[in-house]
C-alpha cells in the first residue's frame, strides 16, 4: 500500500494583507499606551490648583476654578484624602478639618436643639479646608455635602486682597444683628 504523504502549500499573502496585520498589531500595542497616557486620571483633583482658587477673593467666580473645588468637595464628601501640592513653597498649604458644632462650626451656623439627653448642636457645613499663606491662616471655606460653601476671610487676607466675596461676613452681621442686645450692667451689684 502506497504511503500517503500530506502535502502542505505555502503562500505568501498579498503585501497589502502583511501590512494590515503590523498594522493591527502596532495598534493593538500602542493604541491602549496612547490612550493611558493622554486621558487624565479619573477623580484626581490637583492640589496646586486648589490651593491656589481657595485662596482666591471669589473661586466660585473663577470659572477654572469650580470643578476642581467642586471635585474637592465630592472627593472630601467621600472620605478621599486632601490632595497636595508639592510646588506651593514654605508657608503655603491647606488642610481639611471636618465641622463638628460649637467648637468647630462659625456661630451664624450653628443650630441648637433640645432632646431628651438636652442640648444638641448642628452645623450647617460639614467641613472646612483652612489655606495658610506665607505660614498664616488665609482663609477657610466652610462646605457642604449639598454643594453650598462659604468663605471666611482673615482681616490680613482682607487687606491684601482689597475685595473678596463678603457672604461670610454679611451672614455673620445678620447673626449679630438678630441676637438680643446685652443687658446693661446691674447698677447695684
Amino acid at each position: 500500500m502506497p504511503e500517503q504523504t500530506k502535502q502542505t502549500t505555502s503562500f505568501a499573502l498579498p503585501r497589502c494583507a502583511q501590512r494590515r496585520g503590523v498594522i493591527k498589531r502596532i495598534t493593538a500595542i500602542v493604541l491602549p499606551a496612547v490612550l493611558a497616557a493622554a486621558s487624565p486620571p479619573t477623580r484626581a483633583v490637583d492640589g496646586c490648583l486648589v490651593l491656589l482658587c481657595l485662596a482666591a477673593p471669589s473661586w466660585s467666580a473663577i470659572a477654572q476654578c469650580v470643578p476642581p473645588v467642586t471635585q474637592l468637595f465630592r472627593d472630601l464628601a467621600r472620605g478621599r484624602p486632601f490632595p497636595t501640592c508639592g510646588m506651593s513653597g514654605a508657608g503655603n498649604s491647606a488642610s481639611h478639618q471636618w465641622a463638628s458644632a460649637p467648637s468647630n462650626c462659625p456661630p451664624q451656623y450653628t443650630s441648637t436643639g433640645e432632646g431628651v439627653n438636652g442640648t444638641y448642636y448642628g452645623c450647617a457645613f460639614n467641613g472646612a479646608v483652612s489655606v495658610n499663606v506665607d505660614g498664616s491662616l488665609w482663609s477657610r471655606t466652610w462646605w457642604s455635602m449639598g454643594g453650598n460653601s462659604v468663605t471666611e476671610f482673615t482681616p490680613t487676607a482682607k487687606a491684601r486682597l482689597g475685595s473678596w466675596n463678603t457672604k461670610f461676613d454679611d451672614d455673620q452681621a445678620q447673626w449679630l444683628a438678630s441676637l438680643p442686645p446685652p443687658q446693661p450692667p446691674c447698677p447695684t451689684c
